[in-house]
């Protein structure tokens, strides 16, 4: 499904006009605080009626329905749980007052990991845990888009790597599109397939999150403290010293230990500042990831570094050094030179899935 969404709507302080198409799988809205993230989702749930807006589910109208009609499920910041329910009772209250049996309840029960918490009330289970029923109940909702509006903020950083895994589970496994707001791009860049990046109300760049994430020219967007991309890869092997091997275009990267059996796909972020770049293959060193790239581009970073983009066997990786580093190098696009990237530079929130150990 395609959902497009074109809106105009005038705020005091500012006007947020948006027109964005968002294809099957999750689709990011990235940007600063009081950028007007929420209050196109809530426009596209119908909570708020903007100015003028067309809002399309693959070809059909959305705008002019009221909320309940437009088969949507909303996803808060805060889960709202009802608290005098059991988690099975927020999980079917939609079923009951449609007065017929939920569907997939057992296959939502099961995609979540909710089963050991069915019979407990919402005071009595964590952050990551209320976030997964909120999610749960939204998608037995039996919508057709889903909306998600920070899931995450609320959570500290073991809850976080609790529920991620969940998150990705429904971007592969369920049809339905997911409208994502966050300001935090390590989740964004592990999860998003597609990124719209909103400034001031108004989208200031969109495309493909592979894409985007490894484009120096939307580097100072995203913010320079996170750029980085991501790199598709697949578990080569489960090595004896407590490192997962995974293959990608360029050669292998070994990795804190990863879940997952050899054969599986698997997504990596790796930040620019964590890529150092060498001419010739350096010898004598810690570092077991050295890959063969090829420059592509330069780009002024700030006053001091610049963002180099960089191919590696067909994807694009970014490195962040100094300009005196690229003077030294001798830099230029079409060089070949060694991107040189530390094992545990990669662990926890830079690997889909997560590592099961920090250590490498």
């Amino acid at each position: 499904m395609t959902l497009e969404i074109r809106l105009a709507h005038h705020f005091p302080d500012f006007r947020l006009e948006v027109d964005l198409t968002a294809p099957p799988g999750l689709t990011c809205l990235f940007g600063r605080s009081g950028s007007g993230k929420t209050t196109i989702i809530n426009a596209v749930a119908g909570l708020l009626r903007p100015d003028q807006a067309t809002i399309l589910l693959d070809g059909q109208p959305l705008h002019h329905l009221p909320p309940h009609r437009r088969g949507v499920g909303y996803v808060f910041q805060d889960a709202r749980l009802f608290p005098h329910l059991t988690v099975h009772g927020n999980l079917t209250y939609a079923a009951r007052i449609r007065r017929r049996a939920p569907r997939d309840l057992d296959r939502i029960v099961a995609l979540l990991g909710l089963a050991p918490l069915l019979d407990r009330r919402p005071g009595a289970l964590s952050g990551g845990e209320r976030q997964r029923v909120a999610i749960g109940r939204a998608l037995l909702s039996e919508p057709r888009l889903i909306l998600m509006d920070e899931p995450l903020a609320a959570l500290d950083e073991a809850r976080k790597a609790e529920i991620l895994p969940h998150i990705e589970a429904l971007r592969d496994e369920l049809r339905l599109p997911i409208l994502y707001v966050s300001h935090a791009l390590p989740e964004v860049a592990r999860l998003a397939t597609t990124i719209a990046v909103i400034e001031a109300g108004r989208m200031v760049a969109q495309g493909p999150a592979a894409q985007l994430l490894s484009d120096p020219a939307t580097a100072a967007l995203l913010g320079l403290a996170d750029a980085g991309a991501i790199l598709s890869a697949r578990i080569a092997a489960q090595e004896a010293d407590g490192l997962t091997r995974v293959e990608t275009g360029a050669g292998p990267l070994w990795l804190p230990r990863l879940s997952g059996a050899p054969g599986q796909p698997v997504r990596l972020r790796i930040a620019a500042q964590d890529v150092m770049l060498a001419l010739d293959r350096p010898l004598g060193l810690s570092a077991l990831n050295i890959l063969p790239v090829r420059v592509l581009s330069l780009h002024p970073a700030d006053a001091a570094g610049a963002l180099v983009q960089l191919d590696l066997g067909g994807q694009s990786l970014l490195a962040r050094v100094t300009h005196r580093s690229v003077q030294a190098l001798g830099l230029v696009p079409g060089q070949g030179a060694f991107a040189i990237v530390k094992s545990v530079a990669m662990a926890r929130d830079g690997v889909e899935g997560g590592p099961q150990s920090p250590q490498g």
